[in-house]
């Protein structure tokens, strides 16, 4: 495996993770995901950002650097732009290679640094806009990018390519297998890695969304000609169309978002199932995208990704023992923590000796701030007057949707 050249002396060592893992543990990853290290060469050398200890990716990592070629104790500097595990759980060991190591990273990254990995030596704190001149004409510079998104973020900019080295954000899902950079890319492998921008986006940085507007509003100062984030590809021809994909998802935190439902639905015996194509018909009457997903059968991941795109949402499932059916309250409780905020919501489902889903569905969506319409509920097997009930409701959230959008 060998390293990519990006421009003059700065360089793309990546690996990928396989699908058969699961990001963070909790994420699936159909196609894999990167994991993108870059090394800056002036007369000294700057790695930023490492790679995962995990199977054989920091052997690939090291074959990679060798055909620059360098070896581990070349580098002089490791810049870490975030301290989460996939981009340093390797260090511990590629330290050992080069204890005269000297680290760049945040005070916050450095108290992060001590914790995972118990070094303290030759720490250097960054605050806005120091930099570090590694000859040659290489300049880095450093910004603090708080909650990008752990609290310890920042980002890496050099100053004579215009290159700015970003870790997770700006960053999807998708193996690297050849094409790097977005101006190689076919029209569907570009839309391939922007929906996988999305669904990443909505799993790991969307309930820092205000965070990513100040950081791009922070950013604009700079001329920046190519975006290197540590997930996913390189863009070098129009590094602002990921900006402004970016600033879109983070404003889909404040709504409105796209003119789109999501029909989010579970069912024990079919009797809350067998609305669920009344709400369809419902919104295909408006004219709008619908997506659908049963849970628990489709995973989180890219259940959050759909209601985070659309502007409503229509959530059905039954009363469970004075409750809701649980793998929907645990879905609930993922759009809490993920702050899939600011939607219109419908919800519908049957019960059968005493309702209750809708107390719990109250109680735990009262931090959304959704706006609701008055929910489809009925007592066992729906009736021909409860199917029409439902399709009017969702015709009526679709019909509030789209004159939403066509006033925004």
């Amino acid at each position: 495996m060998k390293a990519t050249k990006i421009t003059d002396n700065i360089f793309r060592l990546g690996v990928n993770l396989e699908s058969d893992l699961l990001f963070e543990g909790l994420w699936p990853m159909p196609h894999g995901i990167s994991i993108n290290s870059y090394v800056v060469r002036g007369e000294k050398i700057a790695l930023i950002d490492l790679v995962e200890d995990i199977r054989d990716k920091p052997l690939e990592f090291e074959q990679e650097l060798n055909s620059i070629p360098l070896q581990a104790e070349d580098i002089d500097f490791l810049i870490i732009n975030h301290m989460e595990p996939d981009h340093t759980s390797w260090l511990p060991a590629f330290y050992k290679k080069n204890p005269e190591l000297q680290f760049y990273l945040t005070k916050k990254g450095a108290a992060l640094l001590k914790a995972f990995c118990g070094i303290e030596k030759n720490v250097h704190i960054i605050k806005n806009g120091d930099t570090l001149d590694l000859g040659k004409g290489k300049i880095l510079s450093f910004y603090e990018a708080p909650n990008l998104h752990w609290p310890e973020t920042m980002v890496t900019f050099e100053e004579s390519s215009g290159i700015l080295f970003t870790c997770d954000a700006f960053g999807s899902y998708g193996s690297i297998t050849g094409t790097i950079f977005d101006d190689q890319l076919s029209t569907e492998q570009y839309d391939f890695f922007m929906n996988e921008a999305l669904r990443y986006y909505a799993n790991i940085i969307g309930g820092f969304s205000m965070f990513v507007t100040k950081a791009i509003d922070r950013l604009k100062e700079l001329d920046i000609k190519m975006i290197a984030p540590s997930h996913g590809i390189i863009w070098r021809e129009n590094p602002q169309n990921i900006i402004d994909a970016y600033a879109k998802f983070a404003g889909y935190m404040n709504g409105p978002a796209e003119p789109e439902i999501t029909v989010i639905w579970s069912s024990m015996y079919g009797n809350t199932e067998q609305v669920v194509n009344a709400m369809v018909q419902g919104v295909r009457s408006v004219g709008l995208p619908v997506h659908i997903h049963r849970v628990p059968n489709d995973d989180i991941g890219f259940i959050l990704a759909s209601a985070w795109k659309s502007a409503g949402l229509i959530i059905g499932m039954p009363t469970y023992e004075y409750k809701m059916f649980p793998p929907m309250a645990w879905t609930l409780d993922m759009f809490d923590r993920k702050k899939v905020w600011n939607k219109k919501v419908l919800r519908f489902g049957s019960f059968g000796w005493s309702g209750g889903a809708q107390r719990e569905f109250e109680l735990l969506t009262e931090k959304l701030r959704w706006d609701f319409l008055e929910p489809v509920e009925w007592n066992g097997a729906p009736t021909d007057k409860d199917l029409n009930r439902a399709a009017a409701q969702s015709k009526k959230l679709a019909k509030q949707i789209k004159g939403e959008s066509n006033n925004s």
